[in-house]
C-alpha cells in the first residue's frame, strides 16, 4: 500500500469523490424539520391513515411525506431529539403513566404521542454511481421512513439500530426528504423510554462493492504466551450490476496509528447481490492488554482495493484480552481474578431525557469509575453504540442485553443486530438474553426460546457467553436449565443452595440491592415522596448495598454482581408514586450527584483512601435533639468529634459502616480515621446563608462541532466559602456565545419543573444545596459565556 495512501486512511481525510472512492460517513443529526402528529386523529396527523400512501410506489400526495411539502412552519431541531422530555407531568391513576414517570405520552395521550421528522439534503450529480445508506441508530418507537415520497421501510423496536439503502430513491442536483414518522403510543417498557429520534442518524456514501452494513467487520483476538493473534472477517457485497473483482486487505495499528501489522491483499470474485467473507490472521508482539485497570484499544482496518485503488475501508476499534469464567473461581479477566463490582442502568438523565450527547455517555461512566464501580449492565434494552465506545475507553465491563427474550422472528432478529452491531467491543464480556419474564422463565416454551437464543449468540459471537436476568430464587426450571451462566436478580438468600445443587454452573448477581434514597434528605416524608439517605430503606425483594456486597464478597465462586441502579432514572417510582417522577434507587440521583450509599461501594471498591460523614450538619430548631450519623471509609478506625469533643472511637468491620447517634449541636463534626499509620480526617460544618454561587463544569473546552456538551454542576456557597447543602435557591441562567442550554435538573425525585425551559427564561431550583445545567456546543469558533444569577446571592460567571 502507498504510504500516502495509508495516511489518508488514518488521519480520517476523506478522498475526493470518484468511481474508486473511500466510503463517507457523515454524521446527519443537524437542521431536521419536527412536528408533533396525532394518533387518532389523521387530520391533524398530516392525513396518515387515510390517504392511501401504500397503493402507488412514491406516491403519498396529500401528507407531509412528499418532498414538497411546505414545512417552513415546523421546528429547527437537532439529533438526538426526545419530544417527551419537554412534555408537562400529568397525574393520572395508570400503572403505565407512573411507571413511565407521568409524561402526558402513550395511548392515554394521543396529541403527544405521533412525531414526524423531515432532513432536507442535496446530492451532487457528478455522485451518481454510488450507493447510499442511512442508518438510524435509534428512535422511539415504531418508526416508519420515507425517502421522496418512497416508503423504505419500518423498524418496531425503539433500541435497535436500523439502515436503509435509498441509492435508488435519490434526485441528484435536485433537493431530496428524508421523513420518519416515530409512534411511542404503545410503550415497550415499565420505565422512561422518551420519543423520537433520540439516537444519532448517519449517511454513509459507499462503492457499490463495499464492506457489509452490519457486522461487515469482525474482529476476534486470543493470546499466546506473548503474542496476540487477531482474527479480522470481512464481509464484502457486491451491489454493482455486473461481477466484480477486488482484492482485501487488514492493517493492524496502534492507538497512535502506527502501523503494527498487515496481511496480504486476498482476491475475491463476487456475482452480483453475492456476500462473500474474507478471513485473514495478523499477529501483535507483546500486546497491551485491556482491562478496566489499563483500556488500551487497537485499530484494525479493513481496506478493499480494485484496479490498484482503495474503494472502501472500515476501521474497528479493538482490544487484546481474555475472558474466562470459572464455576469454582468467578470472573478472570488476561488471567486475573476479578469480582464484577456493577451497576445497572437505564439510558435517561436529568433534563436530557434518552437524548443524550455523546459527551454525557463519557461523563456518566467516570463517574461510576471513580465510585469503583468495574461493570455496566444496559438494563433492559440495547444502549446506543456511544455507551460502549465510553466504556471501551474508560474500562468498564459490560452486560449487553436485549429488550425481551423472545425467538419469534421479530425478536429474535433484533437479538442478532445486536450481537453483530456490539460484538467487536472488548468492554462486553457477557450477553444477557432477557430479564425477569414472569410468564416464560419457568415454564418449557421458556427453555425451548433461552435454548435458541443461546445458540445464535454462540454461532454468532462464540468468544463470550450468555445469562439471563432471572428472579427465581433457586429454581432450575425453565431458562435456567439451558443457560450458560445462572443470574440472580434478588434472592440472594437462596444462593448458596443453588451452587450447591448445581456447581457446574457459575453463577452472577445480574441484579442486586434495590436500597432506595434520597440525596440530602434524612427523614422519611410521604408527602413529598422522601426516603433517607442512609442504606437502610428497600422493597421487600431487595436487599442493602451492604447485605449483598457481603454476601457476594465473601464467596470465590459468586463472580459479583450489578446493583440496581447506578443512578436514579426517570419513572418506575418506588415506594411511593406521584408526586414521585423517578426512581430512587440510584447510588447517584438523575444528576449524577453521589448519594450517602455512594461512599460506601467508594469505600470497598474503589481503593481510594474514603471517609465520609454523613448527613450534614444543618439541622435549625433541632438542637439536643438525637441525629443518626453514618461514616463510610476503609480505614481501620473512626473517632467521631463534635465541637472537639469525642463521641468515641469505634473499629470499621471490612465491607461495613459505623454509626452514631448524635445530640445535634451547630458547629463541626469531624470524623478522624487511622488508615494504618496514615491519618485521614473529614468535617461536615454548620454553615451560612448561600451568599454566592459556584459553577463546576466537567470540563472546560467544546469542540466546535455542533454535537459537544458540557456538564456544569451549580451549587452555593455561604460567606466563608463552604457549599450549603440544604440549599434551594432559584438560580437563573444565561448564555452568551454560539452554544445553547439543553437541559437542567437537580435530582429532586418529586420535582415538577420543566427540565426544557423556553428560550431566555431557563431556571432551575436547587435541591439539597445542587443543580444541573447541560450545554451543547454551536458550530462557530470562540467564547462561550454561562452566568447564574439568584435572588440575594453573588452571580457566577463561566467561561468555556
Amino acid at each position: 500500500m502507498l504510504r500516502k495512501e495509508m495516511l489518508l486512511l488514518l488521519t480520517g481525510l476523506t478522498l475526493a469523490i470518484s468511481t474508486t472512492a473511500q466510503r463517507i460517513h457523515t454524521k446527519f443529526d443537524a437542521d431536521w424539520k419536527f412536528k408533533q402528529g396525532h394518533a387518532a386523529d389523521p387530520s391533524r396527523d398530516f392525513n396518515y391513515g387515510i390517504r392511501n400512501i401504500f397503493s402507488k410506489s412514491g406516491d403519498a400526495s396529500g401528507t407531509c411525506i412528499m418532498p414538497d411539502y411546505d414545512d417552513s412552519n415546523w421546528e429547527t431541531v437537532q439529533l438526538p431529539h426526545d419530544w417527551a422530555v419537554g412534555l408537562p407531568f400529568q397525574y393520572i391513576k395508570d400503572n403505565d403513566l407512573d411507571g413511565h414517570g407521568y409524561k402526558a405520552i402513550g395511548g392515554l395521550f394521543p396529541e403527544n404521542s405521533i412525531g414526524w421528522y423531515r432532513k432536507t439534503f442535496d446530492v451532487n450529480k457528478a455522485d451518481s454511481g454510488h450507493r447510499y445508506v442511512v442508518r438510524l441508530d435509534g428512535v422511539y418507537r415504531d418508526s416508519k421512513v420515507w425517502i421522496n415520497g418512497y416508503y423504505l421501510g419500518g423498524n418496531f423496536s425503539g433500541y435497535t439500530s436500523t439502515s436503509y439503502d435509498i441509492t435508488d430513491f435519490i434526485r441528484f442536483n435536485k433537493k431530496n426528504v428524508l421523513t420518519v414518522r416515530a409512534d411511542a403510543t404503545q410503550n415497550e417498557g415499565w420505565f422512561y423510554e422518551g420519543a423520537g429520534i433520540y439516537r444519532h442518524v448517519w449517511l454513509d456514501i459507499l462503492n457499490n462493492v463495499h464492506i457489509a452494513n452490519e457486522g461487515g467487520v469482525f474482529v476476534r483476538t486470543a493470546v499466546k504466551g506473548n503474542t496476540a493473534i487477531v482474527n479480522v472477517a470481512t464481509a464484502v457485497v457486491n451491489k454493482h450490476i455486473h461481477t466484480a473483482n477486488a482484492t482485501v486487505y487488514t492493517v493492524i495499528t496502534d492507538r497512535s496509528g502506527q502501523i503494527l501489522a498487515q496481511s496480504k491483499e486476498q482476491p475475491l470474485s463476487m456475482a452480483v447481490n453475492e456476500e462473500k467473507t474474507v478471513t485473514q490472521e495478523l499477529k501483535i508482539s507483546k500486546p497491551e492488554l485491556w482491562s478496566p485497570e489499563s483500556p488500551y484499544l487497537y485499530r484494525a482496518i479493513a481496506i478493499i482495493k480494485a484496479d490498484g485503488q482503495i474503494i472502501d475501508s472500515e476501521k474497528v476499534r479493538f482490544g487484546v484480552r481474555t475472558i474466562t469464567i470459572d464455576k469454582n473461581k468467578g470472573l478472570f479477566v488476561n488471567g486475573i481474578p476479578v469480582k464484577v463490582k456493577g451497576v445497572c442502568c437505564h439510558q435517561d438523565h436529568a433534563g436530557m431525557g434518552c437524548a443524550l450527547p455523546n459527551h454525557l455517555q463519557y461523563y456518566r461512566i467516570s463517574l461510576l469509575k471513580e465510585m469503583g464501580a468495574n461493570a455496566y449492565r444496559t438494563s433492559h434494552n440495547p444502549p446506543t453504540p456511544e455507551l460502549l465506545d465510553a466504556c471501551d475507553s474508560l474500562g468498564m465491563l459490560v452486560m449487553d442485553e436485549p429488550r425481551l427474550l423472545n425467538s419469534g422472528t421479530e425478536y429474535e432478529n433484533q437479538f442478532r443486530q445486536l450481537i453483530l452491531r456490539d460484538r467487536n467491543h472488548p468492554s462486553i464480556f457477557i450477553w444477557s438474553i432477557g430479564n425477569e419474564e414472569f410468564a416464560t422463565q419457568y415454564t418449557n416454551i421458556g427453555t425451548r426460546i433461552a435454548q435458541r437464543q443461546v445458540l445464535l449468540q454462540q454461532q454468532l459471537d462464540p468468544d463470550r457467553t450468555s445469562t439471563y436476568a432471572a428472579n427465581q430464587g433457586n429454581h432450575f426450571t425453565g431458562v435456567n436449565e439451558v443457560i450458560p451462566v445462572r443470574g440472580f436478580n434478588y434472592n440472594l438468600h437462596g444462593i448458596d443452595g443453588y451452587h450447591r445443587d448445581h456447581p457446574s454452573q457459575p453463577v452472577i448477581g445480574t441484579e442486586v440491592a434495590s436500597t432506595v434514597t434520597t440525596r440530602s434528605i434524612y427523614i422519611k416524608d410521604t408527602v413529598k415522596g422522601y426516603v433517607p439517605d442512609y442504606d437502610s430503606t428497600y422493597p421487600s425483594w431487595a436487599s442493602t448495598a451492604e447485605q449483598w456486597w457481603k454476601l457476594a464478597s465473601d464467596r470465590e465462586w459468586f463472580m459479583g454482581g450489578f446493583a440496581w441502579t447506578g443512578f436514579d432514572y426517570r419513572g418506575e417510582p418506588t415506594p411511593y408514586s406521584w408526586p414521585n417522577i423517578n426512581s430512587h434507587f440510584g447510588i447517584m440521583d438523575m444528576c449524577g450527584f453521589p448519594k450517602n450509599v455512594y461512599y460506601y461501594y467508594q469505600s470497598w471498591w474503589s481503593g481510594k483512601d474514603v471517609l465520609h460523614i454523613a448527613p450534614h450538619w444543618n439541622w435549625q430548631g433541632k438542637d439536643g435533639q438525637p441525629v443518626l450519623v453514618w461514616v463510610n471509609t476503609n480505614a481501620d478506625n473512626v473517632e467521631l468529634f463534635l465541637n472537639g469533643k469525642s463521641l468515641g472511637k469505634k473499629d470499621m468491620p471490612r465491607n461495613g459502616h459505623l454509626r452514631w447517634t448524635v445530640n445535634y449541636a451547630p458547629g463541626m463534626l469531624e470524623a478522624v480515621a487511622y488508615k494504618g499509620s496514615k491519618k485521614i480526617t473529614a468535617q461536615v460544618s454548620t454553615t451560612g446563608n448561600a451568599s454566592r454561587i459556584i459553577l463546576t463544569p466537567s470540563k472546560t473546552t467544546l469542540l466546535h462541532d455542533g454535537d459537544d456538551a458540557v456538564v456544569v454542576n451549580v451549587s452555593v456557597a455561604d460567606e466563608q466559602g463552604r457549599e450549603v447543602p440544604d440549599a434551594g435557591n432559584n438560580i437563573r441562567f444565561v448564555l452568551d456565545g454560539d452554544a445553547s442550554i439543553i437541559g437542567v435538573g437537580n435530582g429532586d425525585p418529586s420535582s415538577h419543573e420543566p427540565d426544557k425551559c423556553a428560550p431566555g427564561a431557563w431556571q432551575r431550583n436547587l435541591f439539597g444545596g445542587k443543580a444541573q445545567v447541560i450545554i451543547r456546543a454551536g458550530r462557530g469558533q470562540g467564547k462561550v459565556s454561562l452566568k447564574a444569577s439568584g435572588e440575594g446571592l453573588q452571580a457566577a460567571v463561566l467561561s468555556l
